[in-house]
């Protein structure tokens, strides 16, 4: 899905966003740019998954893997449930899903 295909209407946003919304977009931004954090959220594309699993899927070690999710928890990311003993994580919500895949895609076919 392309992002001129999202329903919100963007041309308000681009004429005037507030202080609070570049801030937090800045933020989202910032977490993308750490290849280990855009691993973690490639990988939680296809649904939920456990600390283990995105430990081996991303190839980084437990404790990294762990306090990069607590990060992209804090900046609103990713959501985290607890199933028993394991706490499975997931992508926050569609847009962030379009945000990963769209940025992805841009690097598979930079601009020249």
């Amino acid at each position: 899905m392309r992002a001129r295909d999202n329903v919100a209407d963007a041309s308000d946003l681009q004429k005037h966003p507030s202080g609070d919304t570049i801030a937090v977009a800045t933020t989202m931004l910032s977490m993308l740019a750490d290849p280990t954090r855009l691993r973690l959220l490639a990988a939680l594309l296809p649904g939920e998954r456990d600390v283990s699993a995105l430990t081996a899927a991303t190839g980084s070690a437990r404790p990294a893997v762990s306090q990069h999710l607590g990060k992209l928890r804090l900046a609103g990311l990713v959501r985290v449930r607890r199933e028993g003993r394991r706490q499975v994580y997931a992508v926050s919500g569609p847009h962030i899903a379009r945000l990963v895949i769209e940025v992805l895609q841009v690097a598979e076919h930079p601009s020249r």
